[in-house]
């Protein structure tokens, strides 16, 4: 199947960008164990981000209802047409994920028949990896679940528990917003060209409402970079220095004895109730 892949690429004339983060997996059972992790039914609408030469678009086609692939790259056109014309239930969109909003992408498969779910697949390139998962999280309308593969350093990040190293940002945003659980890893030798490091599959179960209940999400996200900005300053120098909020330190001492949090704490000891408890204070503090 690798060799089928680099044949199709000499075939088409195909140079893969190294800036593009292009690495295609090939091994058909890895392809299937994940399209199998979305838990996809013919009434599902899948999204996948980056269809590179449509290996694992097939396998969602061949489970889901409605598949919307998102490629960036025009120059794989000929490659995905020939590898996706067996296909119907295939819509290829041109572009940016980034700069895509998600009501184009799901209006696309709005008249899809009996369509009961969104989802979300992709076999991400390692570099776009955080921008996508913020975008994921924090844009409307959210996904049910999606199934991202990606680096395996990053993907330990999204289930890390306070106080770890791997702890960050990333982690209480993912965990504010879903039930994140990993399904699979990846060796390099399973991807044309091989990068460097393992990878590791994702499922995130998104939630019916965030972890933890706040006014403001967005404000909630900011404390949160705030709190891991400078991960070796105590919480209390990481607001007064990171928070984008008219505050002094005598401010910071208050929020953070309301909230019962010791000023001395490290932002990464902090779980999601304590975070939830954190951006309350400063918002009523601040009034906000």
């Amino acid at each position: 199947m690798g060799a089928g892949t680099r044949a199709q690429l000499r075939q088409y004339n195909i140079r893969l960008k190294k800036h593009l983060g292009q690495n295609f997996l090939f091994d058909k059972n890895i392809l299937a164990r994940l399209a199998d992790a979305a838990e996809l039914t013919d009434t599902d609408t899948v999204l996948e981000i980056g269809p590179g030469s449509g290996n694992f678009t097939v396998q969602l086609a061949q489970r889901a209802g409605t598949v919307i692939a998102v490629e960036v790259d025009q120059q794989l056109e000929p490659l995905l047409t020939a590898n996706l014309a067996p296909f119907s239930n295939i819509h290829l969109v041109w572009g940016d994920f980034l700069q895509l909003s998600w009501n184009q992408l799901w209006q696309i498969a709005a008249t899809s028949s009996g369509a009961t779910r969104r989802k979300v697949a992709a076999n991400l390139p390692y570099h776009i990896t955080s921008p996508v998962l913020v975008k994921l999280l924090t844009e409307m309308p959210k996904p049910d679940l999606a199934v991202l593969l990606m680096q395996m350093e990053v993907a330990q990040r999204l289930v890390a528990s306070p106080g770890t190293k791997e702890y960050g940002s990333l982690s209480v945003l993912t965990q504010f917003y879903c039930y994140p659980e990993l399904v699979l890893k990846v060796p390099p030798t399973v991807f044309f060209p091989r990068p460097k490091v393992w990878s590791t599959a994702v499922r995130l179960r998104f939630r019916s409402q965030p972890a933890v209940l706040v006014d403001d999400e967005q404000f909630f996200r900011q404390v949160v970079r705030a709190s891991f900005r400078h991960r070796r300053k105590t919480l209390a120098n990481s607001l007064l220095y990171g928070l984008n909020a008219p505050i002094t330190r005598d401010c910071v001492a208050a929020v953070l004895e309301n909230a019962n949090i010791d000023p001395a704490r490290r932002g990464e000891t902090l779980d999601l109730e304590e975070f939830g408890q954190l951006t309350k204070a400063l918002v009523d503090h601040l009034g906000l």
